[in-house]
């Protein structure tokens, strides 16, 4: 064919010659490469979306795992529940045995009000016996301040408190003890209040007294010696000597009175030491309830002051007067007894247990025979 063309074209030389064909253009290039470049996404999308899918299918798988990890432990305790819930039903009674222990529960509770009905009783039996014995307590009680002390007051206070034990146990039988304790408290507040501790304090201040009593005659004190000088005065000697003398010599203007010795020292405290034992002696029998030795004892206090003080002393003569009144006093009392009180109370008490410790058939018929 190429031969063939410039055959022709000399042949025909005015045949316009035709240009060469042109090489395509880059428009047909394009669409190419953009086809590749999508095929090429599409396979990278491709791609991602499997590689996306088989991340998503081992995440299912896992959690699939999980879930069935999940379900296994939850069966487990379920069945630990179920087992745990089977064993307590087990344990758990029957209704035959709920209504049996039903039962013993209804007798159980109808025993236990029986016995704290019982026990009430017994309670209340042994209160008012331990009150009863309490008023006996009080009324040894008394008898013992009576026959010891002479203590009137608080006599009356414990027997009161054995009467008001009496009152309060409020039963027809306790009659005659609440009457013999009440003659005793009449016979006890009619006597005489007697001061023993007034007495003996009283006494005992006189005693303090005895070491400011003054003796029969004053006492010379001798004047202090002045010495002699040469220069004295004829004065100064006669009254030197007459001073001298006048320690011996002695003017009486009472001469007619009974000469009495005078004491002295030794003697003077000697004195004071018998008054002062007469004064003790008195305390003693004050404080002893014996009437005998106590007027003893103060008169042999006044005699001593009247033989060997000076009567015209206001100190002698005001403890002669609180001795003559304090002679007069009472230091004890006729009092009565109280063993038929006490005798009248243990009976009481005597009987009430006997009717406690029987029967109660008997009690009544007994409580009736007392009653008849």
């Amino acid at each position: 064919m190429s031969e063939t063309a410039p055959q022709i074209s000399e042949q025909n030389p005015q045949t316009p010659t035709l240009p060469p064909p042109a090489a395509p253009s880059a428009k047909g290039r394009g669409p190419a490469w953009l086809a590749l470049l999508i095929g090429l996404g599409a396979l990278g999308l491709a791609g991602w979306s499997a590689w996306q899918l088989h991340q998503q299918r081992d995440q299912a798988a896992q959690q699939l795992t999980q879930f069935q990890q999940a379900g296994d432990a939850a069966q487990a305790r379920v069945k630990d529940t179920e087992d745990r819930v089977a064993k307590r039903l087990a344990g758990l009674p029957t209704a035959d045995d709920l209504a049996t222990q039903r039962d013993l529960l209804v007798s159980l509770q109808g025993e236990q009000q029986r016995l704290s009905q019982s026990l009430s009783g017994l309670l209340g039996k042994s209160r008012e016996d331990w009150r009863l014995a309490e008023a006996e307590h009080l009324l040894r009680l008394a008898m013992l301040r009576l026959s010891a002390l002479q203590d009137v007051d608080s006599a009356v206070a414990l027997v009161q408190g054995a009467d008001d034990i009496l009152r309060a146990q409020n039963d027809p039988q306790a009659f005659a003890a609440r009457g013999e304790l009440i003659k005793v408290l009449e016979a006890l507040r009619g006597l005489p209040q007697v001061d023993r501790s007034g007495l003996f304090l009283q006494l005992a201040a006189l005693r303090d007294q005895v070491a400011q009593l003054q003796m029969l005659a004053p006492e010379y004190i001798l004047p202090v010696e002045t010495t002699d000088t040469a220069n004295a005065s004829d004065s100064s000697r006669w009254e030197a000597l007459w001073q001298e003398l006048s320690r011996y010599v002695r003017i009486d203007l009472h001469a007619d009175q009974d000469v009495r010795p005078q004491l002295a020292g030794q003697s003077l405290a000697q004195v004071r030491l018998t008054l002062a034992l007469a004064l003790e002696q008195a305390q003693w029998g004050a404080l002893n309830g014996d009437q005998e030795v106590y007027r003893h004892a103060l008169a042999s206090a006044n005699e001593v002051l009247d033989t060997y003080f000076d009567r015209d002393n206001q100190a002698v003569q005001a403890m002669q007067k609180r001795i003559g009144e304090l002679t007069g006093q009472q230091v004890v009392t006729r009092l009565p007894g109280l063993d038929d009180a006490l005798g009248t109370l243990q009976a009481y008490i005597k009987r009430r247990e006997a009717a406690e410790l029987a029967p109660e058939g008997e009690a009544e018929a007994t409580s009736e025979g007392d009653g008849q």
